[in-house]
């Protein structure tokens, strides 16, 4: 895995979205992923200012989107490992 498999959009001040950087922290060790603050895409703004925080499997074009836990974003990247 690495550092550009995952997105987590996002962005500052939004406290649904520090709660998912934690849980990704765990998960994903903080290497298989990057924080993309979705202000400074205006697309991303309009797919995702009513949905973040949201895990982009950045390969598949797979999405998590928030709320999830400890164990839903452990079976998402075990389902995205696997396929990619």
């Amino acid at each position: 895995m690495s550092k550009q498999d995952y997105a987590l959009y996002g962005t500052e001040g939004c406290h649904l979205c520090d709660d998912a950087q934690a849980l990704c922290d765990m998960v994903l060790s903080n290497q298989g992923y990057r924080l993309v603050d979705i202000v400074d895409d205006e697309k991303l703004v309009e797919l995702y200012a009513t949905s973040i925080p949201v895990l982009e499997h950045l390969p598949s074009h797979v999405a998590l989107y928030w709320p999830f836990d400890f164990q839903q974003l452990q079976e998402f990247i075990r389902g995205t490992d696997s396929n990619y």
